[in-house]
């Protein structure tokens, strides 16, 4: 039933029941204006609930008609106007009025609604706010039980009317970059204060406390702020009854206070991304009993995780990720059946993988990479029935993988960097949900197993910097959703086989993390995937929505030999491609030219041949390129687009390719490079050998008068002969000249 329709039948509806009190079309794709409804003729409704529809322009004055009105939800649809002309400011029944996004204009003050003395709860999220140029004194005339001011920024102090609520049980104003100090004047005014959202502001200074324990306070999120200094010590005897405290991303320093250890009633506990040092406290382990949720990511803690003592038998989440901490895998965690997450990355753990977490049958996150840890991967983690992710990537893992003949949930493995040996064997035959397969920089070898192909949700595979051998396995082409491929640096040999290629590039989506968020929202949220791969010479870690659009492959450094196959051309979405330092041969094909997604191409260190075709210089998004030390001819791409950004080191070590960049050729062929007779620099050079030849002449002319003197002075018979030659030469000399020299003029007279 379209939108008109619908109306139409609306207003038939309603108008003999105009004496109907409350009215729900939620998600009801109501569309058009509310001008055109027929909802002001029900003039006894108390209650309308019209949110999450398509409802566009401004709301209609009549509604300030609907005298009995108590509660309206306008959220989520597409009303525009700013409040200070819309009927809201006139309904002065009203004690319930949620109107998120939307596309309304809000002053921060709210004193368009100051009249409206029995509203109790005012919800307004994703709307326009805005400050007043005006500022005003006027003092509102409700008592708000619930307000929540959340979503964009306006960069202002706390609004005024604030300070004047004493009944306030639930403030919600995150997001909207808040400055000044912590507000402890809130929670002082608002003894049944219950849930207080100051999340991701722009307010500093010290955390303070008020000067008396609040019993009411059950949520307490000041995450993503720039408070600063430490931790009240007595912040648990202020706040006994919390069942959620976030006070991450601050600039919060010194220890954690043991008083954590009053807070039995505590579930979630989120202190990361602080400057935090120390020990975890022991009464905040054997005190918060009912914690499920422990945050302490990216500090400076240290020392050992736990002491030998704890009481977190409801822990379902332990995030120490990005710590100092040292020491093993504490024992005291195989009483925690409930475990379902277990984050120790970037810390200094040493010791094994403790066989007893098979015991932990929840567990679905283990996630421990950048550590110390030695040894085997306990064949017990087969027993793992709900395990998701398990990444040990950059540890000192040995021996081989374990086998394991149950059907395993496994969607993410992480193995890289580790000191892994042996052989692919059968350890996820039987993991059909895989995402993600990183053993690289191992000491794996053999053959890629027959059992890979069964793995049909997989998305990365990362073998690289193994000793993996044999041709590219064809069953890898059954493998529909592969969007990164890494075999760099192993011995494959053999051809690259078409049919990896023969399809369309899927639109595989990125895993998720299986972290799930805490009630309330204000849990702790797990770490995207993050796969490693190399591109334009440089490898990055992708994360996030860019791992979902990345697509590659990677196969350099191999000894694969043949073709490249021409269905390269047919993954219109790839985005690297790189398959240097090989033994290919034939030329670059032609489909290339249909790569337009493609950001890196490296066909360098091959012994390809033929021309580049022109064609490529349609690769607009191209930012990297590279032909390099093949056997090309002819001349280079012309320098438009993305080429012309390419030097030189694209194309050198093809001694039959010219053009630019390359240096110029001159009239015989001859490379611009070599010596020409001509050039001032040439000169230089001629210049330079000839003050050479002078030096060595004369130095030669010293070494052969100092041989002969010596030589004279040691044997008499060779000095007489020689200084009789030297006068018989000189007596020769004088009379040659003299007879030769023509007579003087006076002598020829006489």
């Amino acid at each position: 039933m379209n939108g008109t329709t619908f109306n139409n039948s609306f207003r038939q509806i309603i108008r003999p029941i105009t004496t109907l009190k409350k009215l729900s079309l939620q998600n009801c794709r109501l569309n058009g204006t509310l001008h055109d409804q027929g909802l002001c003729e029900m003039m006894h409704l108390e209650e309308l609930d019209i949110s999450y529809n398509a409802l566009r322009d401004t709301l209609p004055p009549c509604l300030a008609n609907l005298t009995s009105l108590q509660s309206l939800d306008i959220s989520s649809n597409q009303i525009i106007g700013n409040i200070s002309s819309s009927p809201l400011k006139d309904m002065t029944s009203i004690r319930v009025l949620r109107i998120s996004n939307n596309l309304l204009q809000i002053p921060v003050s709210l004193t368009p609604l100051y009249n409206l003395s029995k509203l109790k709860e005012f919800e307004s999220e994703n709307n326009q706010m805005y400050i007043e140029k005006m500022p005003h004194s006027l003092t509102p005339k409700f008592q708000l039980n619930s307000i929540t001011l959340a979503g964009y920024g306006y960069g202002a102090t706390f609004p005024r009317f604030l300070y004047h609520q004493y009944d306030l049980q639930n403030v919600n104003l995150s997001h909207i970059k808040l400055n000044g100090e912590f507000p402890n004047w809130l929670i002082e005014n608002n003894t049944k204060l219950e849930r207080l959202y100051l999340s991701n502001n722009s307010l500093s200074g010290p955390f303070l406390l008020p000067t008396h324990s609040h019993m009411s306070l059950t949520i307490f999120d000041i995450s993503i702020n720039s408070f600063s200094g430490q931790i009240p010590i007595e912040v648990g005897a202020f706040f006994p009854r919390l069942l959620l405290l976030n006070i991450s991303r601050n600039a919060l320093n010194g220890s954690i206070p043991s008083s954590f250890g009053d807070m039995s009633s505590l579930q979630i506990l989120d202190l990361s991304h602080n400057q935090l040092s120390g020990e975890i406290p022991e009464q905040l382990t054997l005190g918060c009993f009912s914690l499920e949720y422990l945050v302490l990511s990216n500090n400076s803690l240290e020392g050992p995780i736990f002491s030998k003592k704890i009481n977190l038998t409801s822990l379902m989440r332990l995030q120490l990720d990005g710590n100092n901490f040292t020491g093993k895998i504490p024992e005291v965690l195989s009483n925690c059946s409930l475990l379902e997450g277990l984050y120790f990355s970037d810390n200094h753990l040493t010791g094994r993988i403790p066989r007893w977490l098979g015991n932990l049958s929840l567990l679905e996150d283990i996630i421990m990479p950048n550590n110390h840890l030695e040894g085997p991967i306990p064949t017990e983690l087969c027993q793992l029935g709900n395990l998701q992710v398990l990444d040990l990537s950059n540890n000192s893992i040995s021996g081989s993988l374990p086998s394991c003949s149950r059907n395993l949930s496994i969607k993410q493995l992480h193995l890289s960097r580790n000191m892994l040996q042996g052989h692919l064997n059968n350890l996820f035959l039987y993991s059909p949900s895989l995402v993600t397969l990183d053993l690289s920089f191992n000491q794996l070898y053999g053959s890629i197993a027959k059992w890979i192909d069964r793995l049909s949700s997989l998305n990365y595979l990362i073998l690289k910097n193994n000793s993996f051998e044999g041709e590219v396995p064809t069953h890898l082409c059954k493998l529909n959703q592969l969007r990164l491929i890494d075999l760099s640096h192993n011995n494959f040999f053999g051809q690259i086989p078409f049919c990896l290629l023969d399809r369309e590039d899927s639109d595989a989506k990125a895993p998720t993390s299986s972290f799930a968020p805490a009630p309330d929202g204000g849990g702790p949220r797990g770490k995207e995937e993050t796969i490693p791969f190399t591109t334009k010479n440089v490898s990055y870690l992708y994360e996030g929505k860019v791992l979902t659009y990345m697509s590659g492959i990677d196969l350099s450094c191999n000894k694969l030999t043949g073709e490249i196959p021409y269905q390269i051309g047919l993954l219109t979405r790839i985005h690297t491609l790189n398959l240097s330092h090989n033994n290919l041969t034939g030329s670059i094909p032609m489909t290339f030219s249909h790569l337009q997604q493609i950001e890196s191409l490296d066909l360098s260190y091959n012994n390809l041949n033929g021309k580049i075709p022109p064609q490529l210089v349609g690769l607009y998004t191209l930012s990297f390129f590279s032909v390099a030390y093949n056997n090309l001819s002819g001349k280079t791409p012309e320098m438009n687009y993305q080429f012309a950004t390419f030097g030189e080191s694209s194309y050198e070590g093809n001694p039959l390719l010219y053009g630019p960049p390359l240096p110029k050729c001159d009239a015989n062929g001859s490379s611009s490079s070599m010596p020409r007779a001509s050039t001032e620099n040439d000169e230089d050079n001629n210049f330079i050998d000839v003050e050479i030849f002078y030096i060595s002449f004369t130095v030669s002319y010293i070494i052969v008068l100092l041989g002969i003197a010596t030589i004279l002075y040691i044997n008499p018979y060779w000095r007489r002969a020689w200084f009789y030659h030297v006068e018989m030469w000189t007596t020769s000399s004088y009379y040659f000249v003299v007879d030769h020299l023509p007579t003087p003029l006076h002598l020829r007279r006489m």
